[in-house]
């Protein structure tokens, strides 16, 4: 198939879902139980396979949630690959991961699909501790060459002969890591075959050198029409023409190899073979059967259409990257947000100040969307700068944004913040730069697991000098803390969870102070002997924590630490002068975190009082709902107090009532016999 055709043929939306037509009747996919069955199959079966995958996928994810655009993109490639392999003694690594459903079906988990990201369920991701089939954990983007190139030495070392697999998506390819081990990668002797899939998305659309530099590669008509002319000027040689260009063919995989495309491959010694249409399945057993050939690393550029197979996932991918359940024949969401969450809240928040100063700028790491920077590059499109996939390069851009004078702002998960903790030591803070870290999803995330909960960002923030952390109580918190954080001149992050705003406590207003936190009830004069000091999200924990002990007679003050780094020294004296036990809550890991700063305060200045630390296990947090994920961890109001009673702080609180009661009541009666 000639490259034209193979560009109008990916980008065509052949397939039609049948959930309607079948009944819900899967014949192909029900006689798949792993991957010999596969090979099984003739090719009108495998091609009924990969519709009967799309109609699961779309049934399944629509009840579920899960990733639903990225797997409908690679159900040929993922049918492809196990055609082309023994698996799992083939080992197949899938960058991200989060396109890996379609091998988790074929691989004999299909039975498994409906608790699918819930809690002790199977995971969205490859997990080694799952499968055979899953040869290496992935979650973050761009890490499948390096792993996989580490696992083909492995191999070679150990005198072992099987097939090593990367599938790593264009968008991925931005990755800096992924260079890193492309250069490797050329070193090799034996064969690595990396799979490029290419679809021109990752979660938002590509930006960036490598993007230009594939879409170049899909839409090249000069290359196409010098191919042509070259294959027509060769063929008017008298006896050899034919013979020529049937030599090219067999020596460089086409003449394609010998002009511009995959030249950068090329270059760096690695062969290329391509591009394939991603949803041919014969043409891809083919690329791939002809990699395995090869004695070196070999690249196979792999063309496909993000969504395929389901009209409004096709239409906007981004918003079909991760969905909740979703009605199947009108694509709408079956949940409705009521109230800004966190995200919208930072984003519109951030809009009203940059119309304000024109010096504010937003950078973001392909999150877009995600982070709802987007409402921002609408407004200020020169202002706005989305990097790809780099965290590490954002956060050093954002740095020479500042030192020129600028307010830079970069919105980034929690999880993926992780990925630029040495420029944010080196770059921002040892210049004390003025860069605003907008920390989103951060605490217990939910069905991403243990990849993706954001719950070591105070630990790794607070140990970094000249850092201020801050997190929010709700909604208008947030508000002022962005605010703050772009007047104060210094490194600071905010940092703040996913989901819907917190709208209680709004009484509490107090203005932002370089680290001082919040007073909210102080109930020493009323005998209290407990004191509840709470960060971010934990704050409305807290509250009900406060709440239900009252409705049992047990009176507790009750502080917002706002500051994490530099935490409120002076709060935290006033709290322990005042009270026999102090409590921290903290949705983050224990250790590094904000409970230990103010316990090793306590101890060194109030010895005599008590220190309870509420925080997360030392521990990856699997994938599951978080309310769920926070009763099992012992972090939600029922099971703090329980831990509180197992403790004996209640029952002393309780008792030592009950002695105020009754010398209360001696007295009363004193006086009544006076």
């Amino acid at each position: 198939m000639d490259f034209a055709r193979c560009c109008e043929r990916v980008n065509s939306n052949v397939i039609k879902p049948k959930w309607e037509d079948t009944g819900g009747k899967l014949m192909i996919l029900e006689k798949i139980q792993d991957a010999a069955s596969v090979k099984d199959l003739n090719m009108e079966e495998l091609t009924l396979l990969a519709e009967e995958i799309r109609e699961f996928l779309i049934g399944k994810i629509s009840c579920t949630g899960g990733h639903l655009a990225s797997n409908l993109g690679v159900v040929e490639l993922t049918i492809a690959l196990y055609l082309a392999f023994d698996l799992p003694r083939d080992k197949v690594i899938w960058d991200v991961g989060h396109q890996s459903y379609t091998h988790k079906i074929l691989s004999g988990r299909k039975e498994l699909f409906d608790d699918l990201r819930q809690f002790g369920g199977i995971s969205g991701f490859p997990k080694r501790r799952e499968s055979s089939y899953d040869a290496f954990d992935t979650g973050h983007s761009s890490t499948s060459i390096s792993a996989g190139l580490g696992i083909a030495q492995g191999r070679d070392l150990q005198g072992e002969d099987y097939s090593v697999v990367s599938i790593i998506g264009d968008g991925a390819l931005t990755g800096g890591m992924a260079y890193e081990a492309l250069n490797n990668a050329a070193r090799l002797k034996k064969n690595f075959i990396i799979v490029l899939n290419d679809n021109n998305m990752s979660i938002s659309e590509n930006v960036g050198g490598m993007s230009r530099y594939l879409n170049g590669i899909r839409t090249g008509d000069g290359y196409i029409d010098l191919k042509k002319n070259v294959a027509n000027a060769l063929e008017r040689i008298p006896g050899w023409g034919q013979n020529m260009i049937d030599r090219i063919k067999r020596t460089k995989n086409g003449i394609k190899q010998l002009l511009i495309p995959g030249m950068l491959f090329e270059n760096m010694g690695i062969t290329y073979l391509g591009p394939v249409d991603g949803h041919d399945i014969r043409q891809l057993q083919k690329a791939l059967l002809e990699a395995k050939k090869l004695d070196h690393a070999v690249l196979v550029h792999v063309l496909t259409k993000k969504g395929r197979g389901f009209a409004p996932a096709e239409k906007n991918p981004a918003k079909f990257h991760g969905v909740g359940p979703f009605d199947v024949k009108t694509g709408e969401f079956l949940s409705k947000k009521k109230y800004p969450d966190y995200t919208d809240v930072f984003a519109r928040a951030l809009c009203r100040l940059a119309k304000e100063d024109s010096r504010i700028v937003a950078v973001t790491a392909a999150m877009p969307d995600g982070t709802g920077v987007w409402r921002f590059a609408k407004k200020f499109p020169r202002r706005f700068f989305d990097v790809g996939i780099a965290e590490a390069h954002a956060v050093t851009s954002a740095a020479g944004m500042a030192a020129a004078g600028l307010k830079p702002v970069v919105a980034v998960y929690s999880s993926f913040l992780q990925r630029g903790f040495d420029q944010i030591l080196h770059d921002i803070c040892i210049q004390e730069l003025p860069v605003v870290l907008a920390v989103d999803r951060a605490g217990l995330v939910g069905s991403d697991g243990e990849t993706h909960q954001g719950i070591f960002d105070y630990s790794f923030l607070s140990c970094i000098p000249n850092m201020t952390v801050m997190a929010p109580k709700n909604w208008w918190e947030l508000e002022d803390m962005l605010a703050f954080a772009l007047k104060i001149n210094r490194p600071a992050a905010v940092r703040y969870p996913r989901g819907e705003a917190y709208r209680g406590l709004k009484e509490f207003h107090a203005p932002i102070t370089y680290g001082k936190g919040e007073l909210l009830y102080d109930e020493s004069g009323n005998g209290a002997e407990i004191a509840l000091l709470a960060v971010g999200s934990m704050v409305s924990t807290a509250e009900h924590i406060r709440d239900k002990l009252r409705d049992r007679g047990i009176l507790c003050s009750l502080a917002n630490g706002r500051f994490i780094k530099p935490f409120d020294t002076e709060l935290v004296h006033f709290l322990a002068e005042r009270h026999k036990v102090v409590i921290t809550l903290e949705e983050n890991v224990l250790q590094g975190g904000f409970g230990l700063q103010v316990t090793g305060w306590i101890h060194e200045h109030r010895p005599e009082v008590r220190a309870v630390n509420i925080a997360l296990p030392d521990a990856y947090v699997e994938h599951g709902n978080v309310s769920v994920l926070r009763e099992s961890l012992g972090i939600d109001s029922d099971s703090i107090i329980r831990r509180l009673e197992t403790m004996g702080i209640i029952n002393d609180a309780m008792n030592e009532k009950s002695e105020n009661d009754t010398i209360n009541g001696e007295e009363e009666s004193e006086k009544s016999k006076r």
